[in-house]
């Protein structure tokens, strides 16, 4: 049987295994570390998850319409977030 872990990034928590592809907030890249490997924190066993870094880049726009009715007054806006694509490699 496969190690599951649940790892938490950007107030997010995801429940993963080896081999998963997940698309999680945009994670800085730290200057001293590699930039293609990261480590995270297993929430419930305590133990490492190895990520590997695939791409980044921004999701769908998502457009946000606002109105009051009678008052003529209508807004649009959009937005695009962020996003780090990692693959897990390893649950230590």
């Amino acid at each position: 049987m496969s190690d599951i872990a649940v790892i938490k990034t950007g107030g997010k928590q995801y429940k993963v295994v080896v081999g998963d592809k997940i698309k999680v907030e945009k994670i800085e890249s730290d200057p001293s570390a590699d930039g293609k490997n990261l480590e995270l924190d297993d929430l419930l066993n305590g133990k490492k998850v190895a990520a590997e870094i695939i791409s980044e880049g921004k999701r769908d726009k998502i457009v946000v319409f606002k109105q009051h009715p009678k008052k003529r007054y209508s807004r649009t806006n959009g937005h695009r977030q962020n996003y780090t694509e990692i693959k897990i490699t390893g649950i230590n």
